[in-house]
C-alpha cells in the first residue's frame, strides 16, 4: 500500500496560484485513473484536475474557495500497487523522531519566542488577515498594529502583500501614519514621483444596488492592477490603410469556407501580420525575469476573447509564425469556440509571449490595454473605418474612400523605448498595407 499525493499542477507560466470551486470526489470514494478529482479556476481559465493513479481518496487538504498554490498537495490517494516517484509517495512505515533531537528542537522555539515577542498577529481585532511574512517584516521594522491597519491591501479580500508593506516602510519617513476613517491619504515615495491613494471609503445610498464580483472578475481586478504595479506602460498608435484586405477578405471569405470548412475573419490576418513583425523585431517577444531579460524562441500569441459574462480570457495559439493563414484561421475559430462553451484546458492559455486584443468588435477605434504579465506588449486592434484619405497617383493626389483603423501597441518601458515599440507597430502596418490581393489558400 502507498500513497499518493495528488498536487495543483503547474497551469501557465504567469498562473501561480488556483481557487477550488468544486470537490467530485469526497474521502472513502473510489477514483479511477485520469478520472477529475476537484474543479479548480484561476484568472484564465476553469478547469479539473485528474488523478495519475487509481486508488481511494483518504484526506483532503483544502475546501472550496480556498487559494492553493502551484505545486502544493491537494487531497492523498490509497493505491494498492506502489508508486515509482520518490517525490509523491508517502511511506507507510511511522518513522520515529529521536528523542533528544525533537528536545533540542523544542528548547530552541522556546528561546527564540522568548526573545522575539510577536506584536503583530494572523488576525487583528478587526478579522482582517496578515500572512506570517508580512508579521515578520512587521515586527523587524517596528511597524505597529494601527499602521499596519492603515496600509491598502492589493491583496486577495484587501491583504496586504509584502510589495505593500516595503512600500509603506519605505515612504513612511520618521512618523507613523495614523489611521483615519473618512479621509484617504497619499503615500508618495521619496524616490519617485509616483503616488498611491490609500483606498477611500464608499457611501452607500439606499436605492444603491450591490453586486458581488464574480470569481474570475475578482482574479482579473487583481492581475491588471498587479501588472500597472510592475510594467511602465506606454503606447504608441498607428494609422492603417486595410482597403485591399477589406476587399480580398469580401471576395473570397465565401469560397474560404466552402473549401476549408472555417469561416474568414479578419483576426487571422492581423495575427498573421503581427507574428511576422515579432519575428522581425525578437526583443518585443521577451519577459523581465528580475534583472534579467528572457527571449523567447516560440512565437506564442495570446488572443484576448470577451466571454458571455463580460470578462475576458486569452487563449494562445502556439507558435504562430509557422502558421500559414488557413492554419491561422482554423487556430482563431477553435480557441474562440472552446472559450465561447467554456472548454478551454489549462495548456490553451499557457506560453504566450504576446498578446492582441481586438477592441474594435465594440466600436472603439483604440484602445490602451494593459499588459498580460510576465509579457512586456499588447496590440489593441481598433475599428475599421470608412474614411476620407489623400491618395497619391502618378497624376496627382486625389480624396478617395478608404477603409482604415488604428493599431495601439501598449509596452513595457523597462526594457522596450520608445523606437523599439514604435517600429514594431509600424512593421505590423506596413505587413497590413502590403496585403497581396492576388493572394491564393
Amino acid at each position: 500500500m502507498a500513497k499518493f499525493e495528488l498536487k495543483l499542477p503547474k497551469m501557465g507560466e504567469s498562473v501561480a496560484e488556483a481557487t477550488i470551486t468544486s470537490w467530485l470526489k469526497e474521502v472513502g470514494d473510489t477514483i479511477e485513473l485520469d478520472e477529475p478529482i476537484v474543479e479548480i479556476a484561476t484568472d484564465k481559465v476553469d478547469s479539473e484536475v485528474p488523478s495519475e493513479v487509481e486508488g481511494v481518496l483518504v484526506e483532503k487538504f483544502f475546501n472550496v474557495d480556498d487559494v492553493v498554490k502551484v505545486g502544493e498537495t491537494l487531497a492523498v490517494i490509497e493505491t494498492n500497487a506502489s508508486v515509482s516517484s520518490e517525490s509523491v509517495v508517502i511511506e507507510e512505515t511511522p518513522v520515529e523522531e529521536p528523542k533528544e533531537e525533537v528536545a533540542v528542537i523544542e528548547q530552541t522555539i522556546d528561546k527564540a519566542k522568548e526573545i522575539v515577542k510577536p506584536t503583530i498577529s494572523s488576525n487583528d481585532a478587526s478579522g482582517r488577515f496578515y500572512s506570517p511574512l508580512v508579521r515578520t517584516i512587521a515586527q523587524k521594522e517596528n511597524v505597529t498594529m494601527d499602521e499596519l491597519e492603515a496600509i491598502a491591501g492589493t491583496g486577495k479580500d484587501d491583504r496586504v502583500t509584502k510589495n505593500d508593506i516595503l512600500a509603506y516602510i519605505q515612504s513612511r519617513g520618521s512618523g507613523p501614519i495614523v489611521k483615519t476613517e473618512a479621509k484617504p491619504t497619499v503615500v508618495v515615495s521619496p524616490q519617485s514621483t509616483e503616488s498611491k491613494p490609500a483606498k477611500a471609503s464608499v457611501t452607500i445610498n439606499g436605492g444603491d444596488e450591490i453586486i458581488e464580483m464574480s470569481r474570475m472578475g475578482k482574479l482579473i481586478a487583481q492581475h491588471m492592477v498587479e501588472s500597472k504595479h510592475t510594467s511602465a506602460h506606454v503606447q504608441s498608435f498607428v494609422e492603417v490603410d486595410v482597403t485591399n484586405i477589406v476587399n480580398w477578405r469580401n471576395k473570397v471569405k465565401d469560397k474560404f469556407y466552402a473549401k476549408e470548412g472555417e469561416k474568414l475573419t479578419f483576426t487571422p490576418i492581423f495575427m498573421e501580420a503581427v507574428a511576422k513583425a515579432l519575428r522581425d523585431y525578437p526583443m518585443v517577444n521577451i519577459s523581465v525575469d528580475g534583472d534579467k531579460i528572457i527571449k523567447k524562441k516560440n512565437v506564442n500569441l495570446g488572443m484576448a476573447t470577451a466571454l458571455a459574462d463580460g470578462n475576458l480570457i486569452v487563449p494562445v495559439i502556439k507558435n504562430a509564425d509557422q502558421l500559414n493563414l488557413v492554419g491561422m484561421a482554423k487556430a482563431v475559430n477553435d480557441l474562440a469556440n472552446k472559450a465561447r462553451t467554456n472548454q478551454l484546458k489549462p495548456d490553451d492559455i499557457q506560453g504566450g509571449t504576446y498578446t492582441v486584443t481586438n477592441v474594435g468588435n465594440f466600436g472603439s477605434i483604440m484602445g490602451t490595454p494593459i499588459i498580460n504579465q510576465p509579457q512586456v506588449g499588447i496590440l489593441a486592434l481598433g475599428a475599421i473605418r470608412k474614411m476620407p484619405a489623400v491618395i497619391e497617383t502618378p497624376e496627382g493626389d486625389f480624396i478617395g474612400i478608404r477603409q482604415k483603423m488604428f493599431l495601439s501597441h501598449s509596452y513595457d518601458h523597462r526594457v522596450v523605448n520608445g523606437a523599439l515599440g514604435g517600429m514594431f507597430v509600424k512593421r505590423v502596418a506596413e505587413y497590413l498595407e502590403s496585403f497581396d490581393v492576388n493572394r491564393e489558400f
